[in-house]
């Protein structure tokens, strides 16, 4: 199934949210990171869990990153279960869209009351 960036995000957020409303917080990240991949494959995406991105310095390897899940092979979800997101974690979702070349991520907090979500897009 195809969807365009807005149906996709919002399919993932839909997955997530629900994910949040069953297990509620004060979990780790990786049961999460299953629940949430187990969540979006029943809504028919494809979830990829620990995708490693090659990050390159002026054309040289310099290291490589897993990302917590990418859906779709288009939309980087971005796990947190901390306090309160911050600047920190949004630099790091930045960092992996560009050098994963992807220009979609969500951003997730799952520690609060409710989950926290923001997409965030690579200008």
């Amino acid at each position: 199934m195809h969807y365009h960036d807005e149906e996709l995000t919002g399919v993932v957020i839909q997955a997530l949210i629900r994910v949040h409303q069953v297990l509620g917080p004060g979990f780790l990240e990786s049961v999460y990171r299953q629940a949430l991949v187990v969540e979006l494959r029943r809504r028919g995406l494809t979830a990829e869990t620990e995708k490693e991105v090659v990050i390159n310095y002026e054309g040289v390897e310099v290291g490589r990153h897993r990302l917590d899940i990418l859906v779709q092979e288009s939309v980087i979800v971005e796990l947190k279960v901390v306090e309160a997101l911050g600047k920190v974690h949004y630099a790091q979702v930045h960092s992996y869209l560009k050098a994963s070349g992807l220009k979609i991520a969500i951003l997730v907090n799952f520690a609060g009351a409710k989950a926290d979500f923001r997409r965030v897009e690579l200008t």
